[in-house]
């Protein structure tokens, strides 16, 4: 009997049921149910509703990843819904639409789900006077400083006051005073004059992010937000609450009276402090980078980041950044009287010089005789560069794994941004650092005349300064100067992510691609872009000179990326079967 092939026929999704709603006299249809702040299946609310209709309506205590506690009232609209007759039935109007019996009462938006044929109605004048009447309530004891809070620019108490409030103040009393430049922690300062008591922080520290540190104390018009007495608001996402709330009340003692939001460029990137790859916009000027705040992206991150990968961008400024592309004038390092090998005299050179003699130096170099060194920060389009200079020099290869603590929320175990990116591109095919024990025994023994290192401290990795000082020739790019960087014949100075375009592949197979924010210092180039250079000098193969034609050109050849595109990844990433 022939075999038969048979096609397995996948069930079709289930359809979505729709609701048939009016918003302000325009007939929309609605899923009937939405996915709540967990992400679970809820009756969809008129909040939800106007945003589909793409009618703004004004909030503060709402946020779509936080449990509704429907306090703040600025979302209150009037709402009708059908009339129904003594049977049951809905009455008709005379030209056979439904007759809408409008309620005498409004409802918060955030709280309160759809019904079919419901009409709801953001702009009447009682809406206007509601909300007017709820900022008025807001502003009766908060401070006028909006030209030294640094919330100005980001501030929805100052944006709605403009667009929904009055143009003038009725109060004449003295305002309520309370604590201003709280120190609620480690990273966070409250000025609890400026808290509107919406609770976004409250709701934020105790169901995301697991601790139940944040409450109200006092009661009226003296309340306010505070932490258990004794106990400092400190855990791995304090700086989100800054980012939700609505007002000046929490701010970031980092970017706290640092620069004005409105001159702020923002860049699209991607945190590299773990493989979670959490989406990130970088906020610069002038070369300058001031703030990481997260980008939101439901399939990696929504809209949070941990506080480490938040603040893990100083460094990129350091003032002993490698700037100068660097050569050393000696064949072997000096040992000093305690048999350590020590730094090499360097020189400064160019970069046309540097990998013309690199170049030559590898094409000589015998198959077997060369080591690569690479760290999984550097992004796809590098490592798989390099996985061609590997190949053209039968190199052995491998790349250093980082491991630390993880948690439930977004840290990952695996501290470095690409590690399936090395693996997809050939430089590591299975456990990462299985290979440097060989290369230092290779070095030993004089095998390995020539090794190259991307990113990395070889020397607390298991290949010693002393066993550096055994190679013919040692070629390290890098940002930061290190013993590796001392031990080194050629020194090329790399970038930092912000400093650079490209991709990396996080722990769950998403490509996600990065923008350049700031300029490098001095001669530092990226490493795909002189990387190119070099593989097209030693292999022949030209590629090409732009980020998007060199990923173009990766998907191709590595077959996990195949069908993808620069343009395709869009803002969000695409993920790919690891």
């Amino acid at each position: 009997m022939a075999d038969a092939t048979t096609t397995e026929v996948k069930p079709a999704p289930p359809a979505i049921e729709k609701i048939k709603v009016k918003v302000d006299g325009r007939e929309v249809e609605v899923p009937k149910l939405t996915p709540d702040w967990q992400g679970k299946l809820a009756p969809t609310t008129m909040l939800q509703a106007c945003d589909i209709a793409k009618k703004d309506v004004p909030h503060y205590c709402y946020h779509p990843k936080l449990p509704v506690a429907g306090n703040c009232r600025m979302c209150l609209v009037e709402f009708g819904t059908p009339a129904l007759g003594p049977d049951r039935k809905p009455v008709m109007n005379p030209d056979g639409t439904p007759k809408i019996a409008k309620s005498p009462r409004p409802a918060i938006g955030c709280a309160t789900p759809i019904s079919p044929g419901m009409e709801i109605y953001t702009s009447t004048p009682g809406v206007k006077q509601m909300r007017e009447g709820v900022l008025e309530s807001l502003l009766i004891n908060h401070p006028l400083d909006c030209p030294i809070c640094d919330q100005a620019g980001e501030c929805k108490l100052q944006e709605y006051s403009v667009d929904y409030g009055q143009s003038a103040s009725r109060f004449v009393e003295a305002k309520v005073h309370k604590p201003k430049a709280v120190d609620l922690g480690p990273r966070i300062m409250l000025d609890a004059e400026r808290c509107i008591l919406c609770t976004r922080c409250i709701r934020f520290t105790k169901d995301v992010a697991g601790d139940d540190a944040l409450g109200i104390v006092n009661r009226g018009s003296y309340n306010t937000i505070a932490t258990f007495p004794g106990l400092p608001f400190d855990n791995n996402y304090t700086l989100n609450t800054v980012d939700i709330c609505p007002v000046g009340a929490l701010t970031s003692k980092d970017f706290r009276f640092q620069m004005r939001v409105w001159f702020l460029k923002e860049t699209k990137s991607v945190c590299t402090s773990c493989a979670t790859g959490c989406n990130v916009l970088i906020s610069s000027r002038e070369e300058k980078i001031y703030r990481y705040t997260p980008r939101d992206n439901d399939a990696v991150n929504g809209p949070w980041m941990c506080d480490a990968g938040r603040l893990n961008y100083k460094w990129i400024q350091r003032e002993d950044r490698l700037k100068d592309v660097l050569v050393g004038q000696a064949s072997s390092l000096p040992v000093s009287k305690s048999g350590q090998a020590g730094s090499l005299p360097h020189y400064k050179s160019s970069w046309t010089a540097a990998l013309s003699e690199i170049a030559e130096k590898l094409k000589q170099a015998p198959a077997g005789s060369v080591a690569i060194v690479v760290s999984a920060c550097q992004t796809n389009e590098e490592l798989w560069l390099i996985s061609k200079l590997k190949a053209k020099l039968g190199a052995i290869s491998d790349s250093v794994e980082r491991t630390g603590d993880a948690d439930k929320l977004l840290v990952s175990a695996d501290k470095n941004p690409n590690t399936n990116g090395a693996r997809l591109t050939g430089i590591c095919f299975s456990e990462m650092g299985i290979n440097l024990p060989k290369i230092a025994d290779g070095i030993a023994s004089g095998k390995i005349k020539s090794l190259i290192v991307f990113g990395e401290d070889v020397t607390k990795h298991g290949i010693s300064a002393e066993l550096l000082g055994k190679l013919d020739t040692l070629i390290v790019s890098d940002i930061l100067p290190n013993a590796t960087t001392a031990a080194a014949h050629y020194v090329l100075p790399g970038c930092a992510h912000a400093e650079k375009r490209g991709s990396f592949t996080n722990t769950k197979g998403r490509v996600q691609k990065f923008m350049q924010a700031v300029q490098p210092p001095g001669d530092a180039r990226a490493e795909w872009d002189f990387l190119h250079d070099l593989v097209y000098n030693v292999t022949g193969k030209n590629g090409f000179l732009t980020i998007e034609g060199l990923f173009n050109e990766m998907a191709k050849d590595v077959p996990a990326f195949n069908g993808l595109t620069w343009a395709s990844l869009s803002d969000t990433g695409v993920t790919v079967k690891i």
